[in-house]
């Protein structure tokens, strides 16, 4: 029920104008002043009726006012929330970008996603339309998508080809030692007479620790005649590296090691005249030259 149901300033001045007409017959006095005073009651009426509608019309537009507010902070949120989700996809995109820094053996501060780019520009600024400003969010959600694709398959492509030079044998399997018998046929410093020496033998104290010369799996631990204790290790790319003469063996079989691993210690045992490493490389179940796969460590001897 509203104001102007309640009280019809159309009806009170009609029901006043007939009870004055009535009384004006008879006492022409009494309706003046009958008159002058229903005025100001009716002038009155309506002011009140008026404030009434004015002060609702207020409460409307507050209430208005309060839901457009309440719709603007509700659209503020959600953009809110696909900005942190597009700053979330750019953290992942720096931390690939910085993986990949690494692996690829980039300089320092040649990729530094820490710093922002430089950009700039001599046009116009103008307000931005919420419509136009949605298809930007979308667009950059979309290029740091497809960007994140990217760079996740070639991270996955780099560690790959990591792990495949990882797996090949890569460094010396004693530190700071020098080569004392090569690859190839030498004269056989036991018995004398040509032989056909199938690794590459290097200086060591007994004890000094052996080195696995690159990443597998031990394949066998233990005595083989003429090698003495010996360690093998399967790099599983076609590779197997023998290590020979050992004094002690600390490795069992199938042990995951990495290149530079401790596998063993060096010694003297088997078909020996001292303490050496021997190494020799097999590659698809053929004996290789060692050497090659060492040279980028400058082999002494």
């Amino acid at each position: 029920m509203t104001v102007s149901s309640i009280v019809n300033p159309r009806s009170l001045i009609s029901d006043a104008l007939v009870f004055l007409g009535d009384r004006a017959a008879r006492r022409p006095a009494l309706a003046l002043s009958l008159f002058m005073a229903g005025g100001l009651a009716l002038l009155g009426a309506g002011g009140a009726a008026g404030a009434a509608i004015a002060q609702q019309r207020l409460a409307d537009q507050a209430a208005q006012a309060q839901l457009t507010q309440a719709r603007a902070q509700r659209e503020l949120n959600a953009l809110a929330a696909r900005v942190g989700e597009l700053q979330a996809q750019a953290n992942r995109l720096n931390a690939l970008g910085e993986r990949l820094t690494r692996i690829g053996g980039l300089k320092d501060g040649e990729f530094d996603f820490k710093r922002p780019v430089g950009v700039g520009g001599d046009e116009a600024v103008r307000d931005m339309p919420r419509d136009e400003l949605d298809q930007s969010l979308r667009a950059l959600q979309e290029q740091l998508t497809t960007s994140g694709e990217q760079l996740t398959v070639l991270d996955t492509l780099l560690a790959d080809r990591a792990h495949a030079l990882g797996a090949v044998p890569s460094r010396e399997p004693v530190i700071d030692s020098y080569v004392t018998s090569g690859f190839g046929l030498r004269a056989d410093p036991i018995v004398g007479g040509g032989q056909f020496h199938k690794g590459i033998d290097f200086s060591a104290n007994t004890g000094d620790p052996v080195l696995a010369v690159a990443d597998g799996v031990v394949s066998f631990v233990g005595e083989r005649s003429g090698y003495g204790n010996t360690v093998e290790i399967d790099h599983g790319n076609g590779y197997v590296t023998r290590y020979a003469h050992n004094s002690r063996l600390v490795r069992r079989n199938g042990e995951l090691v990495r290149a530079g691993d401790e596998i063993a210690k060096a010694g003297s045992t088997g078909r020996s005249t001292g303490a050496h490493v021997h190494l020799e490389v097999w590659q698809d179940g053929r004996v290789v030259n060692p050497r090659p796969f060492l040279q980028g460590n400058r082999l002494r001897g």
